[in-house]
């Protein structure tokens, strides 16, 4: 894929602040740069409570950290330190980073952090070698929500709430972004790209976007597009800058290592105010399986292999837990590690 240079493109120069959203969302949210101070110390805080769980966590050591491709599991900690531990050793001991982040991500040596600095009141995604150390920076507006990295590490997206803080009600909004490490092509909102519904053009004020997922061409994506109501899988193609629906009640795709199943949450009843029930879409069969796990799931699920899903359960007190199921809706939900959250298995 060769950069495309294109007035919705952006070169690897540094980038001008956020243009105001298209469509006329401003209509809809009134995002300024005093709320996003508060909703970025909002989520500083969110992620620095101390964990109220009474059993016991894997025991951690502050150690240098290498995200380099190993049978490891990288998560984040409640205070948002960069953690890995042994993929077929939960248990044992995690080796902590200084490094902080509110999302994080990893695959091939790429290192998504999406992080929200408190003191200085800005939000950035953070790109970073396997040793955590800074590559880019890309300044973003908003609450950090969601990340991900291409299998090759060269695809890089970010979602953040920039109105609102929950999927579970319509008065939210979302800004979505994708990066290529490779070329240095930026685009900060999927807002600017061609929209095909029900096999038309579509167009309209209230789109947003999150959850992306990639496939292994580093140019098909997946993802959630809301509209009018409905939240629609969609498949996105970067080079053509165009997105298409597939299927309604789908939110935060994450795509299987085998690139044949989409893991999402499922609006319980179609209605997301009533919670979500993780499954798993089959692209062959269109055919959808409902894991095991009862409990309402809020999370872009990870693939560990291609039969086990991790996702968080939060606490009331803001804590979270990682938990694991079977894909295949067989089994039973999991705890898989305490005081624990954005999981990413890193070989």
């Amino acid at each position: 894929m060769t950069e495309q240079t294109t007035i919705d493109a952006e070169t690897p120069q540094p980038s001008p602040p956020p243009a105001p959203p298209r469509f006329g969302r401003a209509a809809r949210i009134t995002t300024t740069v005093a709320a996003t101070v508060a909703l970025a110390g909002v989520a500083i805080g969110y992620v620095q409570l101390t964990s109220s769980a009474t059993t016991p966590e894997a025991p951690a050591t502050a150690q240098t950290v290498s995200l380099a491709p190993a049978p490891r599991l990288l998560t984040l900690t409640s205070t948002g330190q960069v953690t890995t531990v042994g993929k077929d050793n939960p248990g044992g001991t995690r080796a902590v980073s200084k490094t902080k982040c509110d999302r994080i991500y990893a695959a091939a040596r790429t290192v998504a952090c999406l992080y929200a600095d408190g003191i200085l009141g800005t939000v950035s995604m953070r790109i970073l070698d396997a040793d955590l150390k800074e590559r880019k920076a890309i300044p973003v507006s908003g609450i950090p929500n969601r990340v991900r990295v291409s299998t090759s590490g060269r695809m890089v997206s970010w979602t953040a709430f920039v109105g609102g803080d929950s999927y579970a009600t319509l008065n939210f909004a979302t800004r979505t972004g994708i990066y290529d490490t490779k070329t240095g092509t930026l685009f900060k909102t999927l807002e600017t790209f061609d929209v095909i519904k029900d096999g038309k053009p579509y167009q309209s004020v209230d789109v947003n976007y999150w959850g992306v997922t990639f496939t292994d061409d580093d140019n098909t994506f997946y993802a959630t597009l809301y509209t009018k109501g409905h939240r629609y899988l969609v498949q996105g193609d970067f080079a053509a800058r165009t997105v298409r629906t597939l299927r309604d009640h789908v939110e935060c795709p994450s795509l299987s290592p085998d690139g044949t199943r989409i893991a999402f949450k499922a609006p319980i009843n179609g209605d997301s105010t009533k919670g979500w029930r993780l499954s798993v879409l089959d692209l062959a069969t269109n055919k959808v399986t409902r894991t095991a796990e009862t409990r309402s799931v809020d999370d872009q699920a990870a693939w560990l292999d291609n039969s086990t899903l991790a996702y968080v359960q939060q606490h009331d007190d803001g804590t979270k837990d990682l938990w694991t199921v079977p894909s295949d809706g067989s089994g039973k939900p999991k705890l898989l590690l305490r005081n624990a959250h954005s999981p990413a298995a890193l070989g």
